[in-house]
């Protein structure tokens, strides 16, 4: 493993132990390595930031493309998996942390906010699938895209889940739930 993925791995590790408030120092301990070494890899704190956005969410990607490879799974689970989709190495990580990323980081926020709001292709491709077999009831894609993008964009603004003590995997299985299945309970 490279030095920049094993710096990005221990990040991971170290922002869930301490939030945002983890330094660089914490990063250097973990890895046994000088902080300067550190620092010949990301020039500060928010360019490592900048660097774990896209690393996590290209996680994501690969994950979700193994989900759209699955010829075991039918177009609604495949959409049910690509809409919590998440590498196993990022179950543990306490995302709720990241309501303060909009205030203290509004860079890094913007581009967590960009990243959300693309690569939708194959969630996009399975919602038109799913009308086409009759197996998913005729929805405008925009709303749908529209309503998971704003819930997770709350999830990164806001402290809900921290206060009501929802973890973020929890809560995004929640939304799936009702996205899925409403919150009518049928007899």
């Amino acid at each position: 493993m490279e030095l920049q993925e094993q710096i990005l791995e221990v990040t991971l590790k170290v922002f869930n132990q301490k939030g945002l408030k983890f330094t660089m120092d914490d990063i250097a301990h973990e890895l046994g390595i000088s902080k300067k070494t550190i620092y010949t890899v990301f020039k500060n704190k928010e360019e490592l930031f900048l660097t774990m956005v896209d690393y996590i969410f290209d996680g994501i990607k690969e994950s979700e493309q193994q989900v759209m490879d699955n010829d075991e799974l039918n177009v609604v689970e495949k959409l049910r998996k690509i809409f919590i989709v998440m590498p196993e190495t990022y179950r543990e990580i306490d995302f709720r942390q990241l309501y303060q990323l909009k205030e203290k980081y509004p860079k890094i926020y913007k581009k967590v906010e960009k990243r959300l709001e693309t690569g939708w292709e194959n969630t996009i491709s399975l919602l038109e699938q799913g009308m086409e077999q009759g197996v998913i009831k005729r929805v405008h894609i925009p709303i749908v895209k529209m309503m998971l993008e704003s819930t997770l964009e709350q999830f990164f603004q806001r402290d809900v889940l921290v206060t009501s003590k929802i973890s973020y995997q929890d809560a995004l299985d929640e939304v799936v739930e009702i996205l899925m299945g409403g919150i009518v309970v049928c007899k």
